[in-house]
């Protein structure tokens, strides 16, 4: 029988630490977005050539994800946070520094080390939280990584206009340091470094997730039906299938197939796919219409910093949500908060719809939109927490956060299609009825999570959970 290893609790110092270490990589996914032009005026750079400033970035993040989730279930979650942290403040301070855009690129790709953050503080709340604390702590760093892309449009704007691009660097490496500092003050923990580390799952991995990615970041251009679009995505599936054949036959897998094969692992990572999908409708489609010029007839004008200003209110509503979430996965179950969380989103995104040619109504449907959000986001982690084992809640979590960036790059692309197809000679912005289909889409999506949600087998209610079996074992994690 394996040996429990009791692990200090993390005291109330803890969950500051790993917001703001959720904070620091939650906002560099968007803030550099308004500076896109001013790149490549100042860095001399093409259009084409800054896009990779945001592919470098999200491909990086992609396959870093669940390799700094594995290596923190082997080696310790809070010693890979520090290593997370810490190559993201130094990716941020070479791209605070970078003389030119290729320099710029490779930093962004250096900052991709922060993919590993959100599940790892996940992972460290999961397993060192007291049962009765850890529900809204999950529900608070999940709110916060949902409303980094919203405050990094507003953080971004506001830089670019009254200081520099530079400046979003420079903020994004002084929170990860701060935050790198305290989770060095954090009680250690120990892994289970049982077995060599899969070289070759990570091999098979990072080709088959670029492959279909890359292919997703140049649809714009290349259109969908393109042979190239269509051969790398082939390619990554067929990658990725024998990723999974080869993990079941690995005694030390990077990702543990068969337990992500349980039927609540399984469903709810089925269901974040979808709520990522139409979560685009909320960090692409409002700030994009908040831009458009009053003259199309449904715009409202307003700069980077302005579309920020008109979400900060949802913003705080997925905040508060994010919290209430924990409260009620403890009361109700994960499953419930997750289905009721996707039923509210999907119904602001409905309304948005039909009514978004007046700011009034898009801040007041945006809150509804951001509160169901806040709530299904802060449900996920809960719900995977508590169907594997504690010691690979860092892989477990990792993947869940892929899936829903896959889902949310899937749906993004898709829209943008659909938004330039839209626009004529005549009419060089997309059209109000393109919009109306785009968070109808969204809303669709979002819609089936909830029917998704309801078909996760219910789990014990997240307070029901004794803190001994939360323990890691010291040895082998159960199939």
């Amino acid at each position: 029988m394996n040996k429990i290893k009791q692990l200090p609790s993390l005291d109330a110092g803890g969950l500051p630490v790993l917001a703001l270490a959720a904070a620091a990589f939650a906002l560099a996914q968007t803030a550099i977005v308004p500076g896109v032009s001013t790149l490549s005026h100042t860095l001399h750079a093409s259009a084409a050539d800054v896009s990779w400033v945001m592919s470098g970035y999200l491909l990086a993040a992609a396959v870093l994800t669940p390799i700094l989730g594995r290596l923190g279930d082997m080696y310790g979650k809070r010693r890979m946070l520090v290593v997370a942290l810490t190559g993201f403040a130094l990716g941020s301070v070479v791209a605070a520094l970078a003389p030119n855009v290729w320099v710029l690129v490779a930093a962004r790709v250096m900052q991709g080390a922060g993919g590993g953050i959100i599940p790892l503080c996940l992972g460290l709340i999961g397993e060192r939280f007291e049962p009765n604390r850890r529900a809204v702590a999950l529900g608070v760093v999940s709110a916060i990584a949902g409303i980094g892309a919203g405050a990094g449009l507003l953080m971004g704007g506001l830089l670019i206009a009254h200081a520099s691009w530079h400046w979003i660097f420079w903020i994004g490496g002084i929170m990860a340091s701060l935050a790198a500092l305290g989770a060095l003050r954090l009680p250690a923990d120990v892994g289970d470094a049982r077995g060599p580390l899969d070289f070759a799952g990570m091999a098979l991995l990072t080709v088959g997730l670029i492959a279909p990615l890359f292919a997703l970041t140049r649809t714009s251009t290349w259109g969908w039906v393109d042979p190239r679009t269509l051969g790398l995505i082939t390619f990554g599936i067929v990658v990725l299938v024998i990723f999974v054949f080869a993990e079941r036959r690995t005694t030390a897998p990077l990702v543990d197939m068969r337990v992500l094969g349980r039927p609540t692992v399984l469903v709810t990572n089925i269901t974040t796919l979808l709520f990522g999908f139409g979560m685009f409708g909320a960090f692409m489609l409002i700030p994009q219409l908040a831009q458009t010029p009053t003259a199309a007839g449904y715009g409202f004008g307003l700069d980077a910093a302005g579309a920020g200003l008109l979400l900060l209110p949802a913003c705080i509503m997925m905040l508060v949500a994010g919290a209430l979430s924990g409260r009620l996965s403890a009361r109700l179950g994960a499953k419930t908060a997750l289905a009721a969380g996707a039923v509210v989103a999907a119904t602001g995104l409905a309304a948005l719809a039909v009514s978004h040619n007046a700011q009034t109504p898009v801040i007041i449907w945006s809150m509804v939109l951001f509160s169901g959000l806040g709530l299904g986001m802060a449900a996920m982690p809960n719900l995977i927490m508590d169907a594997i084992p504690p010691e690979m809640s860092g892989q477990g979590n990792a993947v869940n956060n892929l899936i829903r960036t896959v889902g949310s790059s899937l749906g993004t692309q898709i829209v943008a299609t659909l938004l330039a197809g839209s626009i004529t000679t005549t009419h060089p912005i997309p059209s109000n009825d393109a919009y109306s289909q785009a968070f109808w889409i969204a809303a669709a999506g979002i819609a089936i999570a909830a029917v998704a949600a309801l078909l996760i087998p219910r789990g014990r209610p997240t307070v029901a959970i004794s803190e001994p079996d939360r323990r890691p074992a010291g040895h082998g994690a159960p199939s």
